[in-house]
């Protein structure tokens, strides 16, 4: 369903009249300083996923886009900062609380799967019921199988899942490659595989193995990164501090402009992994937390399985003025992402009688 905008630079003007003063009103002082603490990685998380939010809308939805610029320029860097924060969670958990391959499945992949399962279930329902749609068996066969071999925007059920298929690789090789004794051996071995599993003849269309070619590089970083953090406690003087944030930021509106959309995937791979990296730097030594960008952390996976087909196949608020439906929108897939959530714990969480 495309969003007919006529006048994207003043539409845009005035969802930030909405969304920016929401998120200043949502600063908090920071519990802790610690870098890339629990804080920083629901911030990111956060926004990651309104940046592939809004990239989907602007580039994707909307008649122009310029409609969201430049809110939507950073959907690659979503999916680095997801799949970076993912190899950084995996490998902190599996350092303080090891698990063998069969406990880290067992606790991993039913949450990773559950929501998933709830999502497409309910739209494949949906669709045959409302719009009358049908998909082949071997589609239906693959999504709950978690194997997303196409992105095609308006022809598969959910696009994005895409990178379902990308996740649920990492999480089956993790435990097998995770050496607790060597631990700096981990990444080196899931760069590895990946690189070469990437190089064989997949049956998956060309452009999304273009996408995995073009994030494949975050994970074994963020493994990287939960490795160092362990090691290193980074304490900046207050001068210091302000010099790496300024750097950071200047870094960051260079490289998100200058993205390297369209150009030679390795350039724009290390583009965009620079972007990600100065995110980390700005959140890590920022004093503050954005409660906004924290609380669309805190239900990030679930508005990722939920937001593409609501917004090409279900959008309510079609009619309205485009930044109204954008604003709506949000707050109707954060709402089904709680509501998926608690629904999800109540199956995994053990009643306590």
């Amino acid at each position: 369903m495309l969003i007919k905008i006529s006048d994207p630079v003043f539409q845009t003007f005035l969802f930030s009249v909405i969304f920016l003063p929401l998120l200043t009103l949502s600063i908090r002082k920071r519990q802790d300083q610690l870098f890339f603490s629990q804080e920083v990685t629901s911030q990111l998380k956060g926004l990651a996923i309104l940046a592939i939010i809004f990239s989907h809308i602007g580039y994707f939805l909307s008649s122009d886009p310029q409609f969201l610029y430049p809110y939507s320029i950073l959907a690659g860097v979503g999916v680095n900062l997801f799949l970076l924060l993912s190899g950084f969670g995996l490998t902190v958990s599996q350092l303080k609380y090891p698990l063998t391959p069969l406990q880290f499945y067992k606790k991993r992949l039913f949450r990773l799967f559950l929501p998933l399962w709830v999502v497409i279930t309910a739209f494949f329902l949906a669709d045959f019921l409302i719009l009358h749609r049908s998909y082949p068996a071997t589609e239906i066969i693959h999504g709950f199988l978690g194997f997303y071999p196409g992105a095609d925007l308006f022809q598969n059920l959910d696009s994005p899942l895409w990178y379902f298929s990308v996740i649920f690789f990492l999480y089956l090789i993790f435990p097998l490659v995770f050496i607790r004794k060597l631990p700096w051996v981990s990444p080196v071995l899931v760069l590895l595989l990946s690189f070469v599993i990437l190089h064989l003849p997949l049956p998956i269309d060309p452009d999304v193995l273009k996408l995995y070619k073009l994030h494949f590089l975050a994970f074994p970083l963020g493994m990287l990164f939960g490795l160092g953090i362990q090691k290193i406690k980074v304490k900046f003087p207050g001068a210091l501090k302000l010099v790496f944030l300024a750097l950071a930021v200047l870094v960051l509106l260079y490289t998100a402009v200058n993205s390297g959309v369209n150009q030679d995937p390795k350039i724009e791979q290390g583009i965009s992994l620079i972007t990600t990296l100065s995110l980390i730097v700005i959140f890590s030594l920022s004093r503050f937390d954005f409660k906004l960008l924290s609380l669309f952390g805190v239900y990030s996976y679930e508005t990722y399985l939920l937001h593409w087909p609501i917004l090409s196949r279900y959008n309510l608020y079609l009619g309205l003025p485009p930044f109204l439906i954008v604003t709506l929108n949000l707050a109707l897939i954060l709402l089904l992402g709680l509501v998926l959530q608690k629904i999800v714990n109540k199956v995994t969480t053990p009643s306590r009688k």
